[in-house]
């Protein structure tokens, strides 16, 4: 069998069925190496920075990883503008779609809303709101998505900062987009992991 029987899905049996389950389980196996050709192509998009947003993203997982952050954390840093290609205008709603069924909820949460928190840093002077964030203020997860601007995001845009080339991250995120797919020992709903942890940088920067 190579293809299935049916023009209409309604028309489909169980055979059509395992054999298309059989195909996605293969394709989605290859994710993590399709997510990194796509973080390549960010070198051609949006111009106008110092770095481009490849840089950028490099420049954010770095900043984690040498923060002593945890794989979750420094995937999604990675990833974080990842839909500046395809969804200039949501680009952080699709990233975490891209993220939600392979990290901690904490993380998915933080990719989602940073375009709302970065306003903090440049929304002044285009006639915006620099305090979009406030309309999440007690949330558990503000104050991780303010350090996540802060200390990754805002701050890496310079040319002169030595970051990690892709490929260094690239078993981090073939590991992430290996786990089963929604798994609550995964997600962890409401579980909180600190972005910072000083012991583990110590070692990573040594």
């Amino acid at each position: 069998m190579e293809k299935v029987k049916f023009t209409a899905m309604k028309d489909g049996d169980r055979e059509d069925y395992e054999f298309l389950t059989r195909h996605e389980i293969e394709y989605a196996s290859k994710t993590a190496a399709r997510l990194i050709d796509a973080m390549v192509d960010l070198d051609e998009s949006l111009s106008g920075y110092q770095v481009t947003r490849l840089g950028h993203s490099l420049q954010s997982a770095t900043r984690a990883w040498r923060d002593g952050a945890d794989v979750d954390w420094v995937v999604s840093a990675l990833l974080h503008d990842i839909g500046d290609i395809y969804a200039p205008y949501n680009h952080d709603e699709y990233a975490a779609a891209i993220l939600r069924p392979f990290v901690r909820e904490q993380c998915t949460w933080v990719v989602e809303k940073h375009g709302d928190f970065q306003k903090l840093y440049y929304a002044h002077h285009l006639g915006g709101d620099p305090h979009s964030r406030d309309a999440y203020k007690g949330h558990a997860y503000f104050e991780d998505c303010a350090t996540f601007c802060e200390r990754w995001d805002q701050s890496s845009f310079d040319p002169d900062y030595a970051h990690e080339d892709i490929e260094f991250f690239r078993a981090m995120v073939e590991a992430v987009f290996a786990r089963k797919a929604y798994d609550p020992a995964v997600i962890r709903v409401g579980e909180r992991v600190a972005l910072v942890d000083s012991t583990v940088a110590e070692g990573r920067n040594a």
